[in-house]
């Protein structure tokens, strides 16, 4: 197919300016007060020439944790002359946490005492910005807290901090970037543990779990969108843009262009720091999408945009994007790619790294062809089924299952011979996956919403429950409700009543029918409750001293 690149480059200005992204307009925030109070840390010499420049700062205080780097004379005589009133500290620095206008230096003192450093060096509860000059950096985190600053012993980044250390002062505000949904979490139901994948992905160590709960501290967070990525229920979802306003604006921008042009456009994903010198270089058919961090979209908008008509799905890294992101991502795309090929034979997701943005050898535009008609899910789970059905029904129409470990998605088997229809496994489920058969002693599966999280088969008593990861492309099996273990109701042999099942009595009488209170009485344990409450009673009234003996 050949398509002018005139009619490309004008339906993409269209597409990039007629379709808007829509933001919270009122998004939440968290807010930053510092009063410039800097801790220094490092070497004492580099520590006091550091000191030395911030007198535009509030309190300086510096904590002196390595060797002088230099014995010349000259450069001697300016440390000595340098930093003069800022008080300095030899002590062992045990623990640095926080971050703008609230970091704690933990420390232990020459004579074995320990304290906060900020309330012996500045009479205060905290520091508010801290200039490291150590060898190596204290905080070791691939995003770090805002107002920490590595420099080591690199001059460049010295100036550099020490140029934006002013602006620093004052009350600040970002936005508060993920949203959490405890209702719908899978992390811990009921004492179990279960789903841990956002804990594994955040290179902010901003996300941890706290009596049993996920919590997201807003004021570490950067908004990297690993954890609402990894998250497989949405609990945990982006709320600068929220997940469906993103779906929308690329199912837009892909119509709008595709419409226009007749060609199906390729999506680059990209973080807002991308030059926009570059981005105008892209080809005619690329569309750049910009958002906070390219893991803001997950694998179920990569595959509503291709169902959409989009060609290919672009993730720009850069040497930038930190490891813990690049590896995630690397997994998504090896699962996406493997995905797509069992459903068109195509890979069409794919990393781009920065350096080679420009050499990237692009697909060409094709015949605009989009897969999906209806709007896409509010569901999280819903719409990566969606977008991966219509592109499937669309391609090969394959009905096959794929096995790979470690996904969530997948099957949920149950031991029929020794299952007890106790329904354990329901109360713990987290998406409903498992439910019970109402009236009719049942246990039902749905395999589309299960998520692998394993809290069933952790909650189940009787150890009857195992998990297969799998991702079956036959839709209407994969929809279907499957019953996975059903008995005749027991009858309450007083009343006639059903109360339970027929292996859950026979499971009681074994356990405690000749326990020492049941004796004589064991046909209770075959009563409804009602039946046997009166049965207790009617025994207790015609032997009132029974219970003291």
């Amino acid at each position: 197919m050949t398509i002018q690149v005139e009619t490309l480059t004008q339906a993409k200005q269209s597409a990039l300016t007629q379709v808007q992204l829509l933001q919270n307009l009122i998004p939440p925030t968290v807010s930053y007060t510092t009063q410039g109070n800097v801790l220094v840390i490092g070497a004492e010499d580099l520590a006091r020439l550091a000191a030395d420049r911030l007198s535009a700062m509030g309190r300086v205080a510096i904590l002196a944790t390595e060797s002088i780097t230099s014995q010349d004379a000259e450069h001697l005589e300016a440390v000595m002359n340098a930093a003069e009133d800022v008080p300095t500290f030899y002590a062992k620095l045990d623990k640095l946490k926080g971050f703008l206008g609230q970091f704690q230096a933990q420390v232990t003192l020459e004579n074995g005492d320990a304290a906060e450093l900020s309330q012996v060096a500045i009479r205060k509860p905290h520091f508010d910005i801290v200039l490291d000059l150590s060898s190596e950096p204290v905080i070791t985190l691939e995003m770090l807290p805002p107002g920490y600053f590595f420099v080591g012993q690199d001059q460049a980044l010295l100036d550099d901090a020490i140029a934006q250390l002013p602006d620093l002062v004052g009350e600040f505000s970002k936005p508060r970037y993920i949203k959490v949904n405890s209702d719908i979490c899978a992390h811990y139901r009921n004492g179990n543990n279960g789903c841990n994948r956002c804990l594994n992905f955040c290179p902010a160590d901003a996300i941890s779990s706290s009596e049993q709960t996920i919590e997201i501290d807003p004021y570490l967070c950067h908004g990297a969108g690993s954890c609402s990525n990894a998250c497989p229920t949405g609990a945990l979802a982006y709320d600068a843009p929220a997940p469906e306003a993103l779906h929308k604006y690329l199912a837009g921008l892909i119509a709008h262009f595709g419409n226009q042009s007749q060609a199906s456009p390729s999506i680059l994903l990209h973080d807002v720091d991308l030059d926009s010198d570059v981005v105008q270089q892209l080809p005619a058919h690329i569309l750049p999408v910009a958002l906070e961090e390219i893991t803001v979209a997950g694998i179920d908008h990569w595959f509503a945009a291709l169902a959409n008509g989009a060609q290919q799905i672009a993730l720009l890294t850069s040497a930038n994007t930190p490891d813990t992101l690049q590896q995630y991502l690397a997994g998504e795309v090896a699962l996406a790619n493997t995905m797509l090929s069992a459903a068109t034979n195509t890979q069409s997701v794919a990393i781009v790294a920065l350096d080679s943005l420009l050499t990237y050898q692009w697909p060409d535009a094709i015949a605009f062809a989009p897969a999906l008609t209806e709007a896409v899910s509010d569901n999280k789970r819903a719409r990566l089924y969606q977008g991966l059905d219509a592109i499937n029904n669309a391609n090969k129409q394959t009905a096959e299952t794929l096995a790979i470990a470690n996904i969530p998605y997948g099957q949920v088997a149950v031991n029929q011979a020794d299952c007890t229809l106790c329904l354990s496994c329901v109360s713990t489920c987290p998406t409903g996956a498992l439910k019970d058969g109402g009236d009719k002693p049942q246990l039902k599966f749905t395999e589309q919403d299960c998520i692998q999280c394993g809290l069933c088969q952790t909650a189940c008593p009787e150890q009857v429950i195992s998990l297969t990861p799998q991702v079956t492309f036959d839709a209407a099996a994969r929809q279907q409700t499957q019953i996975l273990k059903e008995e005749q109701p027991f009858d309450c042999i007083k009343c006639g009543k059903p109360f339970a099942t027929q292996a859950m009595v026979s499971k009681i009488m074994k356990l405690v029918g000749t326990h020492s209170a049941f004796e004589g009485h064991s046909d209770r344990l075959q009563m409804c409750e009602d039946c046997r409450t009166k049965d207790l009673f009617q025994d207790i009234l015609q032997d009132p001293e029974r219970q003291l003996r």
